[in-house]
């Protein structure tokens, strides 16, 4: 679809879904960034929500400044995914060892290693710069200094919530049957920690004093904050990324344990919780990306649906009046509280059909009627990406 501009905003503010359609909520956060002094533009995205901070779905360009709590608290957040030379043929009737297999190589939930994560004794895992990485961790705000030790712990574990590791499917064309794997996590409790610091810094700076809502406070170009920030951010971006391929090369152990024939193809990842420095119309800015994938032309992505609906690698097809990207999956469609007031295990059940997956009390907040229909999202950013592969998963290993 064309987007749509939203009214009433000083900076053009392109949406790629029906505005009217928007949550009250998150329709005034969108006016409320697009009223920022600093805001170049702003794209939402088709799975866009109400969040805390900015909008989940929205892609942000400011000049000369960057908004905390438009990031958001899991700092990198993102996907990962790998495509094998496995088929559906080659899994068992029964999936429940292979997810109890999964679930014993990587901590779930608030669950740590025992010891820090030693990338020597991993196969398939990147070797490279590890030992700069860690020797950065010395460099960050003072008050983290004690969580090197649980940073080097949680390093290969999922976390909770919307986090989630799959085995999936390839659904028609000529890879039809194919197995992917596929993770979805971010920087743990330590991008948590780092951004609730620097959050709190930026709301008591005096720039940011009358801005409509206090959880868009920005850091501005030049000053310490905004370097102490982005020395942060980008040092929890990586920590993300590494995390992702610690993940996805234990995943890819357990697969070689249990399939020694297994092959993989080149992974891809990309984050959804980011910024990044890019330029548009000849203007240098820092783009957030809270809840959108970069879809630069030719970009591989990952936009996932939910614990029972598949998800899509896409490639992307570079359209700069959305900053050159793309929803980062379906979006929540209601909120946790409201899922579980709405649903019950059994609807889990009936819902999860033929996944090898949790259907517990405990995850009936992800259950997919609490997210946007996937296929009428991609429908909506249709001039935004093109679809690669859809996936259908057949294991789902939440937090």
């Amino acid at each position: 679809m064309v987007f749509t501009p939203l009214p009433g905003t000083r900076a053009p503010v392109r949406v790629w879904t029906d505005p009217y359609g928007i949550e009250p909520q998150a329709a005034q956060q969108l006016r409320n960034i697009g009223a920022l002094p600093w805001v170049e533009g702003v794209a939402v995205m088709p799975d866009v929500h109400f969040g805390k901070g900015a909008t989940v779905g929205s892609v942000i360009a400011m000049r000369q400044a960057v908004s905390p709590a438009a990031v958001g608290v899991d700092i990198g957040c993102g996907m990962s995914a790998v495509c094998t030379s496995l088929t559906a043929d080659d899994l068992p009737d029964d999936l429940a060892p292979l997810r109890a297999a999964i679930e014993a190589a990587i901590p779930v939930g608030f669950a740590k290693h025992d010891d820090a994560v030693d990338p020597r004794r991993i196969r398939g895992l990147e070797q490279r710069g590890w030992d700069d990485f860690w020797r950065r961790f010395g460099t960050l705000d003072k008050r983290v200094a004690q969580l090197e030790t649980r940073a080097q712990q949680q390093l290969g574990t999922l976390g909770g919530g919307n986090h989630f590791i799959e085995v999936c499917l390839e659904q028609g064309g000529p890879d039809a049957g194919r197995v992917w794997l596929m993770l979805h996590s971010g920087s743990r409790n330590i991008g948590k920690e780092l951004a609730e610091r620097h959050i709190g810094i930026a709301r008591r700076l005096p720039h940011n004093a009358d801005l409509p809502d206090r959880d868009l406070a920005v850091f501005l170009a030049g000053t310490p904050e905004m370097e102490a920030y982005r020395r942060d951010l980008w040092w929890a971006q990586e920590y993300a990324r590494r995390n992702r391929a610690v993940m996805l090369a234990l995943l890819s152990g357990v697969v070689r344990d249990r399939f020694p024939q297994v092959g993989f193809d080149e992974p891809i990842s990309c984050h959804h919780n980011y910024v990044a420095e890019e330029t548009y119309g000849g203007v240098d800015v820092l783009v957030t990306r809270k809840g959108a994938i970069r879809a630069g032309a030719g970009d591989l992505g990952i936009i996932p649906g939910s614990m029972g609906t598949g998800s899509y690698i896409v490639r992307g097809k570079g359209n700069p009046d959305a900053y050159c990207s793309a929803s980062h999956g379906a979006g929540r469609r209601m909120s946790r509280g409201q899922a579980k007031r709405t649903f019950s295990t059994e609807d889990l059940a009936r819902q999860t059909a033929g996944v090898e997956c949790r259907k517990d009390a405990g995850v009936v907040d992800e259950i997919p009627g609490a997210y946007k229909d996937i296929t009428e999202v991609m429908a909506q950013q249709e001039d935004l990406v093109e679809v690669v592969a859809h996936l259908k998963q057949v294991v789902c290993v939440k937090g």
